[in-house]
């Protein structure tokens, strides 16, 4: 039989780790990445929110299911982490979190508080009276646009514009890649943060229509204060592998601003702004009632 695992709470992991070119597996009860070499490298999958798996990764199934019991978010990502392909969910979304959110989404007048609250918290101040949503979404995308300036100003370098083609990595100039593969690490632990929340990535308010819409909703609430700055800075020194560079900062920003400690209490202040009456906490949920020799021949079977 499996050993129980009780997970720790979201607030008090690390954020994000990266692999790349190895083996997830799960070896002698622990987490490990073995290289092509054979050598294996310890994970404390319990203790990490999110894993973004890159190219060159493969993933056992016992792995898989070791991370889904203790919470930890499983992102298939392209190399740098400029594209996010798929996601493993831990543990699930909860129903009545997922109404309450689908609720606010659903209502024209609740939508619209929300975007306010989001608006008011990313720039500190009360947006304008009387705008709609999209009228909301003009006036953040010009502020936007002179926040990018400002640092491009502040760090000396030449900016063109926040240009990032998917398909044609190497055809951004080094800050769009440096921006490309920040914001990459900036959504792996804000899509960890919703799920572990029990919302829904798909349900957004500013954002719509998009698998990862409410990830894009709180990440940009956060974004400015912590990857941005990142991403010019390391733009301004050139490295030799600005992605790289800049996935190791993050990393450090994330720690520094205790991000994960923050997103939670902001989804959940946000989403207050609604004025609807958020779900109660849910008793500690049960095993399911399966027979112990059901667990040990299972268990058995497992490679």
């Amino acid at each position: 039989m499996l050993p129980k695992l009780r997970p720790l709470p979201i607030k008090d992991r690390v954020s994000v780790i990266w692999v790349e070119k190895g083996r997830l597996d799960m070896l002698d009860g622990a987490f490990v990445v073995v290289d092509k070499n054979g050598v294996r490298t310890h994970i404390p999958v319990g203790n990490v929110a999110c894993l973004m798996l890159e190219p060159g990764t493969r993933v056992s199934h016992r792995a898989v299911e070791l991370a889904a019991r203790v919470g930890c978010l499983l992102l298939w990502v392209g190399e740098g982490g400029v594209r996010l392909y798929a996601a493993g969910q831990p543990g699930g979304a909860r129903s009545d979190r997922l109404l309450y959110q689908a609720k606010l989404a659903l209502d024209p007048k609740l939508r619209l508080a929300v975007v306010r609250k989001m608006y008011e918290v990313r720039f500190g101040e009360a947006p304008p009276k009387n705008r709609s949503i999209d009228q909301l979404r003009g006036i953040e995308a010009a502020r936007v646009r002179r926040m990018y300036q400002n640092f491009s100003d502040r760090f000396g370098i030449r900016w063109k514009g926040r240009k990032y083609d998917p398909t044609h990595w190497e055809g951004s100039d080094t800050v769009n890649q440096c921006l490309s593969a920040a914001t990459a690490s900036l959504y792996g632990i804000t899509e960890a943060a919703i799920l572990a929340a029990g919302y829904a990535p798909a349900i957004g308010f500013i954002h719509w229509g998009k698998p990862r819409s409410f990830v894009y909703d709180i990440a940009n609430l956060v974004k400015f204060e912590t990857v941005v700055p990142v991403a010019f800075e390391t733009a301004a020194r050139t490295p030799e592998h600005p992605e790289r560079v800049v996935r190791h900062r993050c990393r450090d920003a994330f720690r520094r601003h205790r991000i994960v400690e923050r997103l939670i209490p902001l989804i959940d202040e946000v989403l207050a702004a609604g004025g609807v009456e958020p779900p109660a906490k849910p008793q500690e949920a049960l095993d399911p009632a399966i027979p112990e020799e059901e667990r040990l021949g299972d268990a058995g079977h497992r490679g």
